[in-house]
């Protein structure tokens, strides 16, 4: 489980699935309203206060997106409450949480390289599976290939993930946060466009 603040009242988790099943959670138990949701829910809350010094009480807004290769990110925004809470592991945080949940699922596949020559490479290894796909993007000194893989079997969307997984790992970034804040370095066609300009 990763945590970052955005701003002083809201801060992101990326949780894989492997932190999912850890804790006996499947994808689709974030959808539901059951004790174990709500255990993973106060122990982010826990580690948002160690790590960051991030409380909450009152009001909160929790959104999930779901993303297929990578896991779930939760963006969690505090409300303004006049009321504070000290700190205490025996409280009952359901008590103080309001929550407002939203749930986005998402079938893009979203990756991230630390160097352009990756991105060429694996662009040459993706092109025989998803030929005239894909977008790439410039983000905070990081490229970004974001993959639709509509109409695609099983076998051919692990051999996907299996081979972006070899030049790059898996973002907490979305598709949303990279149209508002990245640039975009090509619109569509991305894994064509790269083997054809870069051999």
């Amino acid at each position: 489980m990763r945590i970052e603040r955005l701003s002083q009242d809201k801060i992101r988790f990326f949780l894989t699935f492997d932190d999912l099943s850890e804790r006996g959670i499947e994808k689709e138990d974030m959808w539901r309203d059951i004790p174990k949701v709500h255990e993973l829910f106060n122990e982010m809350m826990e580690q948002a206060y160690k790590e960051l010094g991030f409380e909450v009480s009152g009001p909160v807004a929790v959104e999930v997106f779901a993303l297929p290769a990578q896991g779930m990110v939760v963006i969690v925004t505090r409300g303004k409450t006049d009321s504070v809470y000290d700190y205490d592991d025996s409280l009952d945080y359901n008590d103080i949480y309001e929550l407002e949940v939203t749930l986005e699922e998402s079938d893009l596949v979203v990756f991230s390289f630390a160097d352009f020559e990756h991105l060429i490479e694996a662009a040459h290894r993706l092109q025989s599976f998803i030929p005239g796909q894909g977008k790439v993007y410039l983000y905070k000194n990081r490229y970004y290939m974001v993959l639709d893989p509509v109409d695609v079997d099983e076998k051919t969307y692990d051999s996907l993930i299996a081979i972006l997984s070899e030049y790059a790992e898996a973002s907490t970034v979305t598709q949303a946060v990279l149209q508002e804040y990245g640039q975009v370095i090509i619109e569509d066609g991305a894994v064509d466009t790269l083997c054809q300009y870069f051999k």
